[in-house]
């Protein structure tokens, strides 16, 4: 039997956050990554948990992201709110900017969040969280670097370009989904490359633009969009809400910025709040009633609402923890008492 180690939720928190404080990170930008990758174990989201340290890590030594960043907001009353990540991670961002998002979005009916110069690697269905947590719905994108062929096309361009989307349920865990718009995160590529496991057939194209389903050669390659033309319009449109019109980079950009895919990209993000009591003012019934109509009907047929496999991972590690192999427990030590040292 494989040796395990049980962390509580927090306990695994602060160990990451003590790994972020001594490669030097400080502390409001080691405290929100700690949050976002422990979420990811938290939840069972392996490809966006404690792997995505070391890729954090690398960024920070190879001199491509700001580890000691304090991120500045601009608020000119208006409904656009905006936060210079200052070349930092883009969570700590996220942290200053979301109560005022929410605050302007219940006053106006709906507000945007840009948040420009950031470093990306997470998950976006945390940000959502905090932000139906605030009692508004909201929906969250940004691009990547270019690793997606578009529809047709034979040659990386467009990036993963995650879409998220959450709606508050009062006394309920919220509708929440959060996807790449190519078929797969790229983190499940490496996975399987790590696990010497063939991809899905129709997930990537080698360099030469032919179907494969070699992890290697498709990270060589490019990865395809999800649903096809569909998938790759979404992706693109993607890259110009959350890059062109917030005058960031697009993934292209992002790529020739950066030079490499072995390292967190930077760019923008785009996150739109929306109060739905505001929209709904002066109509019958409540708004939040009307909604648990659609999701009953959902249920009754046998659906399930996205990120319920998440929701009950996440009580079963707050009731029994947060269970690691003794190769990744004993990774996490190494990192923690080595720091930047531990990664090349």
């Amino acid at each position: 039997m494989t040796q395990t180690t049980t962390l509580t939720i927090h306990a695994l928190t602060e160990l990451i956050e003590s790994i972020f404080r001594t490669a030097g990170l400080n502390a409001p930008a080691a405290a929100s990554l700690a949050h976002v990758i422990a979420a990811g174990e938290r939840d069972a989201c392996k490809s966006h948990g404690i792997y995505r340290i070391e890729g954090c890590l690398r960024t920070v030594k190879a001199g491509k992201v700001a580890p000691d960043a304090a991120p500045v907001l601009a608020d000119d009353g208006s409904a656009v709110i905006r936060v210079d990540a200052k070349g930092g991670f883009s969570n700590p961002a996220f942290d200053l900017g979301a109560p005022v998002l929410a605050a302007r979005a219940r006053k106006l009916g709906v507000a945007a969040l840009v948040i420009n110069d950031c470093v990306h690697f997470a998950a976006l269905w945390p940000e959502i969280e905090t932000l139906t947590g605030m009692g508004v719905a909201a929906l969250a994108m940004c691009p990547s670097y270019a690793t997606v062929a578009p529809a047709g096309g034979s040659k990386p361009l467009l990036g993963t370009n995650p879409l998220a989307f959450g709606w508050p349920r009062p006394g309920k865990s919220p509708y929440v989904f959060d996807f790449a718009t190519s078929v797969a995160a790229r983190g499940e590529i490496e996975l399987h490359r790590r696990a010497g496991k063939a991809l899905p057939e129709q997930w990537a194209i080698d360099a030469q633009g032919k179907p494969t389903t070699d992890p290697e050669q498709a990270l060589a390659g490019a990865m395809l969009p999800f649903g096809g033309h569909k998938g790759s319009a979404i992706s693109t449109m993607i890259e110009l809400l959350a890059g062109a019109m917030i005058g960031d980079l697009t993934s292209a950009g992002a790529l020739d910025l950066l030079g490499t895919t072995t390292l967190a990209p930077q760019h923008g993000e785009l996150i739109l709040a929306f109060s739905p009591e505001r929209f709904a003012a002066g109509r019958p019934g409540n708004v939040f009633d009307r909604a648990e109509v659609l999701f009953d009907a959902i249920l009754e047929q046998g659906a399930r609402l996205p990120s319920q496999r998440r929701f009950t991972a996440r009580a079963k590690a707050e009731a029994e923890g947060i269970a690691l192999t003794a190769a990744e427990m004993a990774q996490l030590e190494r990192l923690r008492s080595l720091g930047l040292d531990a990664v090349n």
